[in-house]
């Protein structure tokens, strides 16, 4: 296609009255040029670049001295050497203030969460000293509190106990926890180190909304338990055997308990109310959780003479985190069980670990690197298995109370950590009577917050399919199990994606009165046809997998458009015109594709041309000959310069 003008007089037809007015122009008609050049290798080179590398990490690299580069790799392998150098006591005294809010919220979470996860009481406090630590010197989040979280411990609780009894195989149920939690860190790992992240997308928004909320509801009424004072309850997750349970335990029930857990589940949600609704006030939801089990404890060991129906913690182990490398369990029996759990926590953990980091690093305006965050959370998960912790990752709650509490670095975390630190070893007998009821009040309060109606009345606006797959999470928690409900929503979204892929859109566009822009005919209703053209556009790549589909959809707007003229006898169809701009690949089998509709079209007596594909979809069409066959007129930069020229050439030889 060389250079040119063409002078169009009219496009008009009787029966097309805005065209019949359109003035007299002058439309040059541009070549549609091939990319540069390039080697396979240099190809390839830029597509794995794409892919793996999108913020190409070797950049800041680049033009440096030797010294400079090994101080360059050491903060992108330890993000402290970035900000440590310039770290100050005013930054410090804000991070020390910082840290021992979380540690309030964190020691009696920690403890809670880790009986949500079937696990003694203290594997949670040991959860919350070892991992912060790591994550302090690997992360890039400054906001970022590390520990426990209600999700995935309900998670792993849910599937070890399905297999093993965490009651009658105490010990083979927390070295199956360890080895879970060690398989979580090295997959999380991997996806870092392989910079492999896109996989956590297939965890949409829509399925997580779901997920979290029916989690949430199976947590509430698994602290049911604690609530009413019941002793002998289900271990099962769904929730019509929770609510069997609770009912059929009736003459179980404890007045003692249930007074005295409302009492403090109201005070816990009044705090927190309070905390939303004034973010100044922070510090009353941040230090009500910890005053709360001081309180309870106070109160249980007052009555301990006088009732025995208040269940209570009992002994804590103090010292530090002890080794347990020995207690992961590699055998055939429960490997697969144990690698499961792992994979399925440690992408639940990733994904909320990102989104919390990212989210609080947009509030104040810096970023964070995902496939860093990814090494650092497995690392930590990595170590904390071989020292008694079991999966861990950033907490919202406790990320939301170290910004508002005025953390600076990650220098919260180690002095959260510190605190945490001074309980194992001195305040563990203060814990004995601890009441499991405020464990279940606590819990309660956390997981509340995790029912988003907000979001999901948003989908239900927005996107039915997403309100659909959001739903398909919520109730396969709810009454399938929690891995099944999350494998079904997450079959949704590949549906989804697949219906997208195999049977994308296609528009008829028209043009817009007075201009030469050309748009969805029923998106613009100013919009007209073109006598003579049918004007198509495909929203899609095409490939082996929709080519056939998107080749019978073209026949059928053809067919269509026939019969819309003779119905309105209207000036008979010549050209299809198809509008490539938004095909970003195409693939040998699409090419086909094309190849097969020129000739289906060529035997109507129809011209095919194709307008403005990008370069690799160009290069490939080049080469594969298929734009000598549509012709000198068959290939063109915009729709506006395919309608004026053949329309020119068309009056230039005498046909209507």
């Amino acid at each position: 296609m060389g250079h040119g003008t063409n002078r169009i007089e009219d496009m008009s037809s009787p029966n097309n009255e805005t065209a019949a007015n359109a003035r007299e122009t002058v439309v040059e008609i541009h070549s549609v040029c091939l990319p540069p050049k390039k080697t396979t290798f240099q190809k390839l080179k830029k597509r794995f670049g794409d892919v793996f590398f999108p913020d190409d990490p070797l950049e800041r690299f680049r033009n440096q001295t030797w010294r400079n580069k090994v101080i360059l790799g050491l903060q992108s392998l330890f993000p402290i050497f970035t900000w440590g150098s310039q770290y100050d006591l005013k930054l410090f005294r804000s991070d020390v203030i910082s840290g021992l809010t979380i540690a309030s919220l964190a020691i009696p979470q920690g403890i809670s969460y880790a009986k949500l996860a079937n696990l003694p009481p203290i594997v949670g406090l040991y959860s919350s000293f070892v991992p912060p630590l790591i994550y302090s010197v690997l992360g890039s989040s400054k906001h970022l509190a590390v520990g426990p979280v209600s999700i995935a411990s309900l998670v792993m609780g849910s599937m070890l106990s399905e297999s093993v009894s965490p009651t009658q195989d105490s010990i083979l149920y927390l070295k199956l926890a360890f080895t879970s939690t060690f398989f979580a860190g090295l997959f999380q790992a991997s996806l870092g180190l392989l910079r492999l992240g896109f996989v956590i997308d297939f965890l949409s928004k829509a399925t997580l909304v779901g997920f979290t909320a029916g989690a949430a509801v199976i947590v509430s009424l698994q602290q049911l338990k604690g609530l009413l004072g019941i002793v002998h309850f289900t271990g099962k997750m769904q929730f019509v055997p929770v609510m069997s349970s609770v009912i059929n335990t009736r003459s179980e029930w404890s007045w003692e308990t249930i007074v005295m857990g409302l009492g403090f589940l109201i005070i816990l949600l009044t705090t927190r109310h309070i905390s939303m609704r004034k973010p100044k006030l922070f510090w009353i939801s941040a230090a009500s959780p910890l005053a709360s089990v001081v309180i309870s404890t106070l109160l249980v060991y007052v009555i301990r003479d006088k009732t025995h129906a208040i269940s209570f913690i009992g002994h804590l182990p103090k010292g530090l985190n002890p080794p347990s490398a020995n207690m992961l369990y590699f055998s055939a029996a429960h490997l697969a069980l144990a690698i499961k759990t792992g994979i399925i926590t440690g992408i639940l953990s990733l994904t909320e670990g990102i989104a919390v980091g990212r989210t609080f690093a947009s509030l104040k305006n810096y970023q964070v690197n995902g496939n860093k965050e990814m090494m650092a959370i497995g690392f930590m998960n990595m170590a904390g298995s071989c020292t008694s912790c079991y999966v861990t990752t950033g907490s919202f709650s406790r990320s939301a109370v170290n910004v508002n509490a005025g953390a600076k670095t990650a220098v919260s975390n180690i002095v959260m950590a510190s605190a945490v630190l001074v309980t194992l070893l001195f305040l563990m007998p203060l814990f004995y009577y601890t009441p499991n009821l405020i464990l279940a009040a606590i819990i309660l309060t956390a997981v509340i917050g995790l029912i988003d109606y907000q979001a999901a009345y948003k989908l239900w606006k927005v996107d039915k399919f997403d309100f659909f797959t959001c739903m398909c999470s919520f109730f396969g928690v709810l009454f399938v199990s929690v891995p099944l409900g999350l494998a079904i929503a997450v079959g949704v979204s590949v549906i989804k994606i697949l219906l997208h892929v195999t049977r994308p859109n296609t528009l008829e566009f028209g043009n817009i009165p007075g201009t030469q822009i050309y748009q969805s005919l029923k998106r613009y209703r100013e919009a007209s046809r073109i006598p003579g053209f049918l004007i198509l556009a495909v929203e899609s790549p095409i490939y082996f997998a929709n080519c056939t589909y998107l080749q019978e959809r073209i026949l059928r707007w053809t067919r269509e458009e026939e019969n819309r003229i003779k119905e309105n006898n209207d000036r008979n169809l010549k050209c299809i015109i198809l509008d490539m701009t938004a095909v970003s690949s195409i693939d040998t089998s699409g090419i086909e594709a094309v190849f097969e509709l020129r000739r289906r079209l060529e035997k109507q007596s129809l011209q095919l041309v194709l307008v403005n594909p990008v370069g690799s979809v160009m290069e490939k069409l080049h080469k594969s000959k298929i734009i000598e066959s549509l012709g000198l007129s068959g290939l063109y930069l915009t729709v506006g310069e395919a309608v004026s020229d053949l329309s020119s050439t068309w009056k230039a030889h005498g046909q209507p």
